[in-house]
């Protein structure tokens, strides 16, 4: 099959979250399985380092009205692991230090979605699937069944959206119908756009798309319900005979005990001696004593509440004053949680260190390195950072929704199972309690506690099972 993915993030490229990751392994995947595999991005120049850019071939250029605007637009291409990458290139939209967050987002989106749509028949590829992914691309099943219906050439193009995380929905006013796409109020009804009296992408694509998925099956679920849905879960709902959840994978080639370049020690599961060495090196790292007996718990997150991050500013005091642990943070956010955790380190210097950073590869030294993983999500879509703390070993300790339901098993001290340790009310309490169950685990069970390393390893969390479950619903809706 012709597949075009849209996103407005891709690792290795740029990426702010799991967006970038997923959209940096599934395609790499579905090429690997023999598709004609395509994505699309926007060209943020600031990001790319200079040894891709020199790589880049410049495809075409053409303009594209934004409303009353002509603006620019350059296409630009670049094969990397079988998949064809195409950059949407337009300075004024895409020349920034950071790719979201501006007062013309809605504008420089509603830019790259039309830019889409009409480069396709100028680089002669008209996709059997256009995939698009979160709000910045929600637009594009919209446009296609309303703008650019009279194309021949576009009319039988089946059209995916993916939510990665319905709290981001791309609501603006009405305006922006005529303003910056130059459409009329066709779309602007009750199972289409309209969003009270605004107009809401996401929504948008909801009805006028072929299919829906999100990321985890307990997701799927939960978005159909107020507390979760955001607003949207009367429309999910509605949709619910084409609403899917496919738990999202990892890129085992990235994320690889036995090769990964970026952490200190390589090891695998026949032999576990690297990653105590790798404790060893993240305690000296971080300048936490070298204590190979204390229990390592490490956190790699957004500093948001939405990360459950709260809970574990709350916990702190109990858990660092009466507990034999130690703590490692890496993350940033918003400034309340950076100042905390600058606070706890500063009061337990010898048990707890943040890193408030973004630092991907020191992330990996973190998983690497710790015993046991703490992700309290408030919600989770999927979550990747559980997964990755499994490949390397590190028991992941969980809040109980979303993917964090689907991809952990929880410890059963009686059968000997388990890959992790989960809770489901959200509190402080219970959160500590299930710290303490596995802190106990690993202190008087160490034989218990290296069976789960090892099964936590063994969990297969590659891309090749879920990219073959989006390829049994693309047939579904190309044959």
């Amino acid at each position: 099959m012709k597949l075009l993915f849209a996103a407005s993030e891709c690792a290795p490229f740029f990426k702010t979250g799991g967006l970038g990751d997923v959209m940096g392994a599934l395609p790499k995947e579905l090429a690997d399985q023999g598709h004609d595999v395509r994505v699309v991005l926007p060209y943020f120049i600031q990001k790319m380092d200079q040894e891709t850019k020199k790589q880049m071939e410049d495809v075409i250029d053409f303009t594209v009205e934004v409303g009353w605007r002509k603006q620019y637009c350059g296409v630009k291409k670049l094969v990397k692991d079988s998949v064809t990458y195409y950059f949407i290139d337009n300075l004024f939209y895409f020349d920034r230090p950071d790719l979201y967050d501006y007062g013309d987002d809605g504008e420089r989106f509603a830019f790259f979605q039309q830019a889409i749509i009409e480069m396709l028949e100028k680089i002669d590829f008209i996709p059997d699937v256009l995939h698009v992914n979160d709000w910045q691309t929600a637009m594009v099943p919209v446009l296609l069944k309303d703008k650019y219906a009279w194309i021949n050439a576009l009319k039988d193009i089946k059209t995916v959206i993916t939510i990665h995380n319905i709290l981001y929905q791309g609501v603006y006013d009405q305006y922006i119908l005529s303003d910056f796409y130059n459409i009329g109020y066709a779309a602007f009804n009750e199972e289409g756009l309209k969003y009270g009296d605004k107009v809401c992408w996401l929504k948008g694509a909801l009805y006028y798309s072929d299919l829906v998925t999100t990321v985890s099956p307990t997701y799927a679920e939960e978005i159909k319900t107020p507390e979760f849905g955001y607003g949207l879960d009367g429309d999910l709902r509605n949709v619910d005979h084409k609403l899917v959840g496919i738990v999202n994978g990892i890129d085992y080639d990235a994320y690889d005990p036995e090769k990964d370049p970026t952490i200190p020690f390589n090891f695998s599961v026949d032999d576990l001696n690297g990653k105590a060495k790798n404790k060893k090196a993240l305690q000296e790292r971080v300048g936490l004593p070298i204590e190979a007996d204390t229990a390592l718990i490490g956190v790699v997150t957004r500093l948001d509440e939405q990360k459950g991050v709260q809970l574990i500013v709350d916990a702190m005091d109990e858990l660092l004053k009466f507990r034999k642990v130690q703590l490692v943070l890496l993350g940033t956010g918003k400034p309340y949680f950076e100042e905390a955790f600058k606070y706890f380190t500063e009061k337990y210097p010898e048990k707890f260190q943040a890193v408030i950073h973004f630092d991907s590869h020191f992330a990996q030294w973190i998983y690497a390195g710790s015993d046991l993983f703490l992700m309290p999500s408030q919600f989770e879509p999927c979550g990747l950072s559980q997964l990755n703390s499994l490949r390397y070993g590190t028991l992941p300790i969980v809040h109980e929704v979303g993917g964090l339901v689907d991809t952990i098993d929880p410890y059963n001290e009686f059968q000997q199972e388990g890959t992790g340790f989960s809770f489901y009310d959200f509190d402080v309490i219970t959160m500590l309690n299930t710290i303490d169950r596995a802190l106990t685990v690993y202190y008087d069970k160490p034989d218990s506690f290296k069976k789960l390393q090892i099964r936590a390893m063994n969990t297969n969390n590659s891309w090749e099972k879920s990219a073959q479950e989006y390829v049994e619903h693309y047939k579904c809706l190309v044959y």
